[in-house]
């Protein structure tokens, strides 16, 4: 194809018109060794122009130039396939790379292997990789081409069933550098073995391997996924040794591996000490606190906007939450009009956390305009709403959303049937459960895991279905945890079962010896039960263990700010009045004529609720 054509028939960046113009006006190029070699071949320019087509993501036309060439060699082959893996078009890519293997005429080269395993990875095919590896060796491109290795080595390591063939291949390369080993430590990290990861990356220094930040990046998140805050500061260590210290995406691995191992003191210390600070930073920092302080998570992001920075999505997600943490109704429809007025209301994920957000606040109706408005819902807005509905006693409205999201042609998981059986549960609606409870593994397969054995025997126990409770977890294809003999138990406190009672406080104290509620609702049993030395018995046990009962708290937001509650609490300048409106709330219980349950305080002294 002459450079003419090229300029009449095809739309191209200025850069690579300019470059076709210059070319197709330019005298032919003599090699001075060979005075008989022809102008430069016309393929060749044809090859950068589908460089620059991809660059721009024009596969069309790209697939059309190339559809044109009268001559292709390797390089046009390998351009496009190369091309279809950078826009992610991976099976497009492996359709090339057959045509091409087809066609015979130009045999792959190195770089036509590395762009093709590249398109396995991403296609997650495991038989193409494994078709494309034959070749490799076939073509001898195993044997010093360390790029074909590394590549194969990463195709392995997302594809496999396990890390073993990505390893194999790992273990003979003979010339290993910074990538083999990075994409090694990466494959176990992204597949939860942080521990095998921090072991390479061991290995790594003892072999005084060449570092690089996106290495100490993903060793860090190693430490994180494992919550080790130990490996984290030895880590942190090397990071300094090994001059990575002022590198703003280590920095930031650093900050959110002290913010997810719980150590939040010593992750803003290392963010007050960061040379650099991007809205990562913050970000991380934000999200630390929201699980574990929201009101300080609040604090912070004010402290970001002082500094001039911009929230984006990932931001107003930790604020929502922050929010829904503290059940603060105001302070969440401040953040829900920050987030309108930068345009973001839009975001799916943004929605979702809105729709939770509002519904742990108790406004379900501004969770359901959201939910509405949402102009494309995942399983996350479905699940979110029907939680939110079984909270709140609306079982009804939970199970006709439940309905609804079938219809609309989204398959349920097992969180899905969580919300739903926990809002049966809230309601009353026993046989309504039970049907999902069946439907569940008959319609879909899911085998139900310890969470929803314990929702339906949740369900069962809260309809005073005590002992058909007990039967299931009888049935049951694994060991009971203490989640699900705490639901039984919780069961047989309301509906007075003391024996199945004691016997569900027996089986949690042999999984979790230290939970001091236990002992007490166990030493209530017996006192019931008329036996009073082992009343004696498991009170000294709860004694023995030196600790206490957690006190419960509860808290409200008035005028914009937020009061918290202890039960015995006399501290405070509000608590005052709080003690004039249980006086006032007592004295209307009395003319009602209620009666309160005393029965399970009677040898309960010590018992704080």
């Amino acid at each position: 194809m002459s450079g003419k054509r090229l300029l009449s028939t095809h739309s191209f960046p200025p850069v690579a018109k300019h470059f076709l113009h210059w070319a197709q006006n330019a005298p032919p190029t003599i090699h001075p060794s060979n005075p008989q070699s022809k102008a430069r071949n016309p393929s060749i320019l044809a090859t950068g122009l589908i460089k620059s087509y991809f660059q721009n993501g024009q596969i069309t036309e790209a697939r059309i130039l190339f559809d044109e060439l009268p001559e292709r060699d390797v390089v046009a082959w390998t351009s496009m396939i190369a091309g279809y893996t950078s826009c992610n078009e991976n099976a497009l890519a492996w359709n090339m790379f057959c045509d091409m293997v087809k066609n015979g005429d130009d045999p792959p080269n190195s770089y036509t292997m590395s762009s093709v395993l590249k398109a396995c990875k991403g296609m997650k095919c495991l038989s193409c990789g494994g078709l494309a590896h034959g070749l490799a060796v076939k073509s001898g491109f195993l044997d010093g081409f360390v790029y074909v290795e590394n590549a194969l080595m990463d195709m392995y390591a997302t594809c496999s069933v396990s890390m073993e063939d990505a390893y194999m291949v790992f273990s003979g390369i003979r010339e290993k550098n910074a990538v083999s080993w990075t994409t090694l430590v990466t494959g176990y990290t992204h597949r939860g073995n942080g521990h095998r990861a921090l072991q390479i990356f061991r290995q790594m220094l003892l072999e005084e391997a060449e570092l690089n930040p996106y290495t100490i990046s993903i060793v860090v998140r190693a430490c994180t996924s494992i919550g080790s805050q130990i490996y984290g500061k030895q880590i942190h260590t090397a990071v300094i040794k090994h001059g990575f210290g002022t590198n703003l995406p280590v920095m930031n691995s650093v900050l959110d591996m002290y913010c997810r191992c719980g150590c939040l003191w010593e992750g803003e210390r290392y963010f007050h000490e960061m040379s650099q600070k991007d809205l990562i930073s913050w970000n991380t920092l934000i999200s630390g606190y929201e699980r574990s302080n929201s009101i300080e998570s609040l604090v912070i992001f004010s402290k970001m906007e002082l500094e001039g920075f911009s929230p984006n999505c990932f931001t107003f997600t930790s604020l929502v939450a922050a929010c829904a943490n503290l059940a603060a109704l105001h302070c969440g429809q401040q953040v829900h009009g920050g987030i309108i007025c930068r345009g973001l209301d839009g975001n799916s994920a943004l929605a979702n956390a809105l729709i939770d957000m509002y519904a742990k606040c108790g406004n379900v109706t501004d969770s359901r305009k959201i939910f509405n408005d949402m102009p494309c819902k995942n399983l996350v807005s479905w699940t979110s709403m029907m939680i939110g509905y079984g909270a709140h006693g609306f079982g009804k409205q939970a199970v006709e959303l439940f309905d609804e999201m079938v219809i609309s042609g989204i398959i349920p998981d097992q969180i899905v049937f969580m919300a739903v059986l926990s809002a049966c549960s809230h309601a009353g609606l026993v046989d309504q459960g039970l049907k999902y409870f069946n439907c569940m593994t008959d319609d879909y397969s899911i085998k139900p895991n310890q969470e929803i054995y314990g929702c339906v025997v949740d369900l069962l126990g809260r309809a005073g279905r005590v002992e058909e409770a007990y039967r299931l977890i009888r049935r049951m294809p694994f060991n009971a945890d203490a989640s699900v003999w705490g639901a039984l138990l919780g069961a047989c406190k309301a509906h007075n079962f003391p024996k199945l009672g004691i016997l569900a406080a027996q089986r949690i104290l042999d999984l979790e010896p230290n939970l001091v509620g236990t002992y007490v609702v166990l030493s209530n049993f017996y006192a019931l039960e008329g036996k009073w030395g082992e009343f004696a018995r498991t009170r000294k046990s709860m004694r023995d263990i030196g600790s206490k009962k957690e006190a419960g708290r509860s808290w409200i937001e008035i005028r914009n700010q937020v009061y918290s509650f202890v039960v015995g609490d006399k501290v405070g300048s509000h608590i005052q009045l709080v003690y004039q409106v249980m006086e006032v709330l007592i004295l209307h219980m009395k003319e009602a004529g209620y009666l309160g349950d005393m029965d399970c305080l009677i040898h309960d002294t010590n018992d704080v609720t």
